[in-house]
């Protein structure tokens, strides 16, 4: 260990655990919550919001993968197991000729206007309603504040 290396004190350690655990834990029930009333993955329906949250429910492929921070085969990967079920296409790019756009069908917006409103009721008792108004605040505040640092710290 060199000087500007520090382990974490008891407090740190306890709260940081505490942390890991919360993300574990909460991915874990939201996904088999996905699972079990809509046949959605996690994965799935993280790429579906990010259709839904444009206008005309269609991306570049590069740009999908920026959006939810995946490496590119990861994202082939889902996005090939996703068109087998219909709940995207793929098109090729008329402008350059060179990539391709992810789009969500039907099928896809039904999926997933079907399967929202159970996941945010279960957002909202796992998290939002263990916390007061100004907590939940605090914590979006404090979670903005730490995905500005990981994005700022060189890799």
């Amino acid at each position: 260990m060199n000087d500007t290396d520090q382990w974490l004190s008891a407090d740190e350690q306890r709260s940081w655990r505490a942390f890991i655990r919360l993300h574990q834990k909460l991915v874990a029930r939201l996904g088999a919550d996905l699972q079990s009333h809509s046949k959605l993955s996690g994965a799935d329906f993280e790429v579906l919001v990010a259709l839904t949250d444009v206008p005309d429910g269609r991306v570049r492929f590069q740009d999908l993968a920026k959006e939810i921070d995946w490496e590119q085969s990861r994202l082939s990967h889902q996005i090939r197991r996703m068109i087998k079920r219909d709940l995207l296409s793929r098109k090729e790019c008329a402008e350059d000729g060179r990539g391709a756009f992810v789009v969500i069908t039907p099928h896809g917006r039904e999926t997933i206007e079907a399967a929202a409103p159970k996941h945010v009721a279960t957002v909202r008792s796992l998290v939002i309603d263990a916390l007061s108004a100004d907590e939940f605040a605090e914590l979006g505040r404090l979670s903005e504040r730490m995905l500005e640092q990981i994005d700022n710290v060189s890799k």
